[in-house]
């Protein structure tokens, strides 16, 4: 039987005060988040962690998407080496949960209540056999665009686009005001991250499930997923040539500093506006993805807990599990990162228009089924059909001689290699 660390303290003769360090461990915790906004966010859980008595280790490896970090927790869990909680979200926490990895959380679940608390969605991605082995940090929506109210003003646009007609009407003005229309970062991830939300838009949500949920053939061959990527490379047009490897939040600058009107990307991005000082509705505004004003996609970022090697660290990795789903965590956390509480019951009074219509939307797409888990963001599917998805439309977006259909083809063929 395993001692626990009072009874090893008592065991060995050691004053009470060492029995109470003793619970003291430490938590390296793999992640991406570096940007502005996000390292904010970082900080509160590290302070909310060592303010009980823990140590935290921070192991941070750049990269928005997070596949630099998955490559490096990969390397590290087969020398049998991996950190005690790692940032990994979607269909990956049932593929670690097969291979043997991560711990069991449902003593710490059971005594905070977590399954009464959480939304149904969001608690069935957290678990592997019925257990408890991540814990939920937030919600991000996705299919946002976010825009620069002095930008459009000096272009004479008097909205946000509701539809492709119009954002490209929009477009045009803007480019002619001598403003860049979209801000992008040409990175794979990026890329898709537009693809899935005119596939949203112009296919709807039942449609987007059957291309990236079931990866039926005919949703991904056909001619709807034709006029998507039809209407996705017309995007390009209107961005600027510099937009190959840039970074997303470089791209959100752009938006911030009046260089460019729009950014379609998820509410990450919000985090980087609040860290720029920017008030939504004033400084910034946020409308849903043109056609996607009754749909939403999500991306859910949550930390795995892995099996660790001692008391202390069982503990401290339970302190952290707990402190995450807290309310002060969770309030705190969503203000600096632009995402939305995984807890419904948090106060909303210091939330802006964006959080709250998020919140709202939110709540009436997963009664309506509208509410989509975001494939470019590693919910959907496994990390080899989204690597898959990625190379075929990041290649056709940047070939200016593969047409729509080929594309098509080759998203069918790439899907089912991979699957």
């Amino acid at each position: 039987m395993r001692l626990k660390p009072v009874a090893l303290a008592m065991a060995l003769g050691l004053s009470s005060l060492s029995a109470v360090s003793a619970f003291a461990g430490e938590v390296e915790v793999l992640h991406w988040w570096t940007s502005g906004g996000e390292a904010k966010s970082v900080a509160v859980l590290k302070q909310l962690l060592e303010k009980e008595g823990h140590t935290w280790k921070d192991f941070a490896v750049a990269g928005g998407g997070g596949d630099s970090a998955m490559t490096v927790l990969k390397s590290r869990a087969v020398s049998g080496n991996p950190p005690t909680a790692a940032q990994i979200k979607g269909p990956e926490i049932q593929e670690w949960g097969e291979l043997g990895f991560l711990a069991d959380l449902d003593d710490v679940a059971k005594a905070n209540h977590w399954d009464e608390l959480l939304p149904k969605v969001v608690a069935d991605g957290m678990k592997y056999d019925g257990h408890y082995v991540a814990v939920p940090v937030n919600v991000h929506r996705v299919n946002w665009v976010w825009g620069n109210p002095e930008v459009l003003k000096a272009a004479g646009v008097d909205h946000m686009p509701t539809t492709w007609d119009e954002f490209f009407a929009d477009g045009d003005k803007i480019k002619a005001a001598g403003y860049i229309p979209l801000a992008h970062g040409g990175q794979d991830w990026q890329d898709a991250t537009i693809f899935e939300a005119v596939a949203l838009s112009i296919g709807g949500a039942e449609f987007y499930r059957k291309a990236f949920v079931d990866l039926d053939d005919d949703a991904l061959g056909g001619d709807t997923m034709v006029k998507v990527l039809t209407t996705y490379k017309r995007l390009k047009d209107y961005m600027d040539p510099d937009a190959p490897g840039r970074d997303w939040n470089l791209a959100t600058a752009m938006v911030i500093n009046g260089k460019a009107a729009f950014q379609i990307m998820g509410d990450w991005a919000k985090g980087e506006f609040v860290s720029a000082g920017k008030v939504a509705g004033k400084d910034f505004l946020c409308s849903a993805v043109p056609g996607t004003a009754d749909a939403y996609t999500y991306n859910i970022d949550s930390f795995a807990m892995f099996h660790v090697n001692s008391n202390s660290q069982e503990e401290a990795q339970k302190a952290l599990a707990r402190i995450i789903m807290e309310p002060t965590f969770q309030e705190v956390f969503n203000l600096n990162k632009g995402s939305i509480p995984v807890r419904p019951d948090i106060p909303r009074d210091k939330f802006d228009s964006c959080a709250i219509k998020s919140m709202d939307d939110f709540t009436a797409d997963a009664k309506s089924g509208t509410l989509v888990p975001s494939m470019a963001h590693g919910m959907s599917t496994t990390s080899y059909v989204k690597g898959a998805i990625y190379d075929v439309v990041t290649n056709y977006f940047n070939d200016a001689n593969m047409t729509a259909q080929q594309a098509a083809e080759r998203l069918v063929k790439a899907v089912k290699a991979a699957g």
